[in-house]
């Protein structure tokens, strides 16, 4: 399904649904096509699902960190006049939500799956061998649990972006700072209600990682999705979305109130 990606100012985002809002963060190498089944699912059940691109091509080489795309984060909260709103991300972008959530605290509850913030195998490496596809798409593959997620325009947008010079740049300067900015010593503060849902087969942010968050957050939950890698709302959209609804009835936060 298409979504419409508007444009005001500096934030380019898709906006879906009425009710309470949601919004979603894409990962490093990730777009907003990767979410396509949660926004589909979200809007017809009542939620104001807005999803920003996040700016990691357009920003200076110099601001280019978590802490950054956070600020960004909040400039695009306030912009859209939200108010209790849940977050989701995947890979960098929950690692985004939780240090958005250390400097602003204002998020009702957020959702985390396949993050990074304590730790990132590979994160943005492995791209000495850019310019062969075969061996891009390997690396796309091992993203996943089932290699047939990683579909040709999935690889192909990939083996575009890390064959851009100036992309690949900015990718190795995002992954640098999330590994700079390990979250470990934050987390026990961050007190709102977060759910963590996990692929069994995450190379990526493996299960221990999964584990670690749940030891650390002290309101958090552990959800498990087996056969399934580092983007789940991906590889098992239905699951992904029935966990992420039963989370909000369970911490009573299905209402905009």
């Amino acid at each position: 399904m298409k979504f419409i990606l508007k444009q005001e100012g500096k934030f380019k985002y898709i906006e879906e649904g009425e009710g309470m809002p949601i919004i979603l963060l894409h990962g490093l190498m990730g777009g907003l096509s990767n979410f396509s089944a949660v926004i589909k699912f979200f809007k017809n059940k009542g939620y104001r699902v807005l999803m920003p691109s996040l700016p990691i091509y357009d920003m200076p080489i110099m601001k280019s960190s978590i802490k950054s795309l956070a600020e960004f984060l909040y400039e695009f909260i306030k912009f859209k006049g939200l108010k209790n709103y849940i977050i989701i991300g995947n890979s960098i972008g929950g690692h985004i939500g939780l240090y958005y959530t250390k400097l602003f605290n204002k998020a009702k509850g957020l959702i985390l799956t396949g993050s990074s913030g304590l730790y990132e195998s590979g994160l943005g490496s492995g791209y000495t061998k850019r310019g062969d596809y075969k061996v891009m798409q390997k690396k796309v593959e091992e993203v996943f649990f089932d290699p047939k997620v990683a579909t040709k325009s999935l690889v192909d947008e990939i083996f575009e972006t890390v064959n851009n010079r100036n992309k690949l740049i900015k990718i190795l300067a995002f992954a640098k700072s999330a590994i700079r900015h390990n979250m470990a010593k934050d987390l026990p503060k961050i007190k709102i209600p977060i759910c963590l849902i996990w692929g069994k087969n995450d190379i990526v942010t493996p299960p221990h990682v999964a584990n670690e968050f749940h030891k650390l957050l002290p309101n958090s939950d552990l959800y498990w999705i087996d056969k399934c890698g580092h983007a789940p709302m991906m590889e098992h959209p239905k699951k992904f979305n029935e966990m992420v609804l039963s989370w909000f009835s369970k911490r009573n936060l299905n209402t905009s109130k």
